[in-house]
C-alpha cells in the first residue's frame, strides 16, 4: 500500500508538475533500493547492524523515487496535454493492478515453496543476485551521470 501511495503521488506530481530529475540520478537511487531489499531480505541489517530499518518508512521512501523515476521516462515522450491526468491515472491504476497480481502470483508460489529445504538456499542465491544487480545499476548509471555533467 505503501509502496502505491510514494509511487503514484511522484508519478503524477513528476508528469503533471513537469517535475524534471536527472534520469541517470534517479536510476543509480532505485538501484541503491534493490541493493537495501536484498541486505534487508538476508537479515543483514540485524545481523551486521544490529538494527532494522522502519520497513514501512523504507517502501515509501522507494515508491516516491520508483515513482519519480517512470515520471522521469514518461517525460521523455510527447504526451497529450488534453486530458493528461486520466490518461495517467488509468495508466496508474493498470500498472499498480499489474504489480498486484504479479505479486499475488509470487507469493503464492513462494509460499508453497518455503516448505521444501531448497528454499533457503535459493532465497539466498537470488537475494545476492538482486544485490550484485543494484549495485551494477547503480554503476552503471552513475557512470552516466558523471559523463552527462
Amino acid at each position: 500500500m505503501l509502496v502505491t501511495l510514494g509511487h503514484s503521488l511522484t508519478l503524477f506530481l513528476g508528469v503533471l508538475g513537469d517535475v524534471a530529475v536527472n534520469a541517470y540520478l534517479i536510476d543509480a537511487i532505485i538501484g541503491l533500493s534493490v541493493v537495501y531489499k536484498g541486505f534487508d531480505n538476508l537479515g543483514g541489517f540485524q545481523r551486521l547492524l544490529s538494527f532494522q530499518p522502519n520497513t514501512q518508512a523504507a517502501v515509501l521512501i522507494f515508491g516516491l523515487f520508483h515513482g519519480l523515476g517512470l515520471a522521469t521516462k514518461l517525460q521523455d515522450f510527447a504526451l497529450p496535454q488534453q486530458d493528461l491526468w486520466k490518461n495517467l491515472l488509468a495508466f496508474n491504476v493498470g500498472v499498480e493492478l499489474g504489480q498486484i497480481f504479479a505479486l499475488l502470483f509470487i507469493l503464492l508460489v513462494l509460499n508453497i515453496w518455503r516448505r521444501f529445504d531448497s528454499y533457503y538456499s535459493f532465497s539466498v542465491i537470488t537475494n545476492t543476485l538482486l544485490m550484485s544487480s543494484g549495485l551494477i545499476l547503480f554503476g552503471y548509471q552513475m557512470a552516466g551521470f558523471i559523463m552527462a555533467v
